[in-house]
Order: C-alpha cells, then structure tokens, then sequence
C-alpha cells in the first residue's frame, strides 16, 4: 500500500472527484440500457470479463508490483472479489430488471452505512460509538422508507418487491468486501482490482455458459453498454479512485459517497424517463443525513485540510 503523505486537495482532485461520482452513478443507467439487449448473468459477466482483461493489461504496462502470495491472503482477495464484483453484478443486473436504476443507485448510499455494524465485529478498535450507531439508525431508517410498504409482498413472489431487495442485497455485498479489503494484507491496489475482477470472470463465465448460453451480438446500443460498463466504471475509474487516493486521501474519498445517489436519480429521470416517487427523496435525505453524522470526524477532517 501506498504510504505517501497527503496535502490539500487540488482542482485536479475536485475534478476527479466529481468524475467519479458521475461514472458510479450513472453506472445503473447504463445497466438498464445493456439489459435491454441481455440477460441479467450475461450483463454482469461481461462487465466482469472485459473489466478484468483491461485492467490486467494495465498492470502489466504500468508495471505494478505484484503480491507474495500467502493462504492468508489468497483468502480475503477470494472473499472480497466474490463481494465486490460476482455477487452484487448479478444482484444488481437482477434487480435492474424490475425497479428503476435510481432505485439501485439509491441503494449504494447505504453501503458506507452497513460497513459500520461489520466493522464494529470484525475490525479492531472500529467499534461503533454513539455517534456512528445514529448516523447508522438514520440510515437504516432511510433504507426502510426506500423499500417501501410493498417490501411485505417478496415474501409472495413479487419481482418489483424481490428486486429492491436485490439492490439492497447487493449494497451489503459491497459492505462486506469493503472490510475484507481493509483487512487483507498489504496488495498493490490496481493488482487487487484486477484480480479481484479476474476471480469474478472465473465465477461469472461458467454460471453464463449454464443459465443463459453462449451470448449472441442484439442491438447496437446494449451491446455499446456492456462495453462501457467495462471499461468507465472499473478500469478507468479504478485508476482514477487509486490516484485521488494517493494525492488527497481516503477521506477525500467519501464525498463520492454523497454524489452517486443524486446522479443516479437525475440521469434516471432525465435519460431514462423514470419516475422519481416521493419516497425517494424522503430515503435520500435520511440515508446521506445518517452518512453524514456517521462520517462527521472525517468531514470535520477534511474541512480543516482544505480550509488550512
């Protein structure tokens, strides 16, 4: 890992910053359009697969320091590629099929959220305090106001039901790889994504090749959306993720965290014609009101560094 002193954010990491959180939000729009042309499986493989291979590609040109491996190791990249990539692709591309993608992207906001009872268990000296348990009630709270009365009908076999729960499956998927990155030994981090990318293609491949067969070139325009979801959301912004990280920090970091949401909302909308219930707004302001008192140190933080 990269020990390199931070300073103040630059414009080039506000800019990155605000790129990103455009990418990863409007990463379920694109879905929705791929899955136009494409089984759920067949999305989330090919995301997988050419996501891997540029990446891996980029490894090899940069010249990226590879790991010695260890069991130890070998295990939380197993654990943090299956949640990170093979697990919620597939959940996501699933729930896609029945509720908007503002909807799914709504959901991401949550996952800093679900980190915080993981992290209370499974990292040392990261117990939740008072102030992370509210921001993580009032978040919660908001998840709820997200799925809405009409959760109670999954139980029944309702697929709009069963797709929010998806989603939200899919957000604690990504909470869960979250804290097996923090806990994996050291691992260059483009070669972490790269692999953990790979091992989602070596999961992903074969489940396609049973469930949906060998896929065949539809419309143009998914087929355009596959490729993207590629190569912007996990090659390109993983570079980008990986040098914001370097120059300006971590918690530089967790401002995407309030951008991804209202991205996916406005595109949604604005693209893709969706309707934007009240509810919605009502779970935004919850689920980022919570994020916000659980993250507030690392606001603070973060003010004072670009303030100073």
């Amino acid at each position: 890992m990269n020990s390199t002193p931070v300073s103040a954010p630059t414009p080039a990491n506000w800019l990155s910053i605000a790129v990103l959180g455009l990418i990863w939000g409007g990463t379920f729009m694109v879905i929705s359009v791929a899955l136009r042309g494409y089984g759920p499986i067949t999305v989330a493989c090919a995301r997988t697969t050419l996501g891997a291979f540029t990446l891996l590609a980029l490894c090899v040109a940069l010249r990226r320091p590879w790991p010695r491996w260890s069991w130890r190791l070998f295990v939380y990249v197993v654990v943090g590629a299956l949640f990170s990539t093979a697990i919620p692709f597939v959940l996501l591309a699933w729930g896609q099929q029945h509720v908007p993608s503002a909807f799914a992207g709504l959901s991401m906001a949550a996952v800093p959220l679900f980190v915080l009872p993981f992290a209370h268990f499974m990292v040392p000296g990261d117990a939740l305090s008072l102030r992370k348990t509210l921001g993580f009630l009032m978040g919660f709270a908001g998840a709820l106001v997200l799925l809405g009365p009409g959760i109670f009908a999954a139980g029944s076999g309702d697929l709009v039901a069963l797709g929010r729960l998806a989603c939200l499956a899919a957000a604690m998927c990504y909470a869960i790889s979250s804290i097996a990155t923090r806990l994996t030994p050291a691992i260059d981090a483009i070669v972490l994504s790269a692999v953990g990318l790979l091992l989602g293609a070596v999961v992903l491949i074969p489940l396609m090749l049973l469930t949906e067969g060998v896929p065949t070139p539809t419309a143009t325009i998914p087929t355009l959306a596959i490729i993207l979801l590629g190569l912007l959301p996990t090659a390109f912004a993983a570079l980008l993720r990986v040098a914001v990280i370097r120059t300006a920090g971590p918690s530089f970091m967790t401002l995407v965290n309030y951008q991804v949401p209202v991205w996916s909302m406005i595109l949604g909308a604005l693209i893709l014609s969706e309707a934007l219930p009240g509810r919605f707004f009502a779970a935004l302001a919850l689920i980022l009101t919570g994020l916000a008192i659980s993250q507030w140190a690392t606001l603070r933080d973060l003010r004072t560094r670009v303030t100073t």
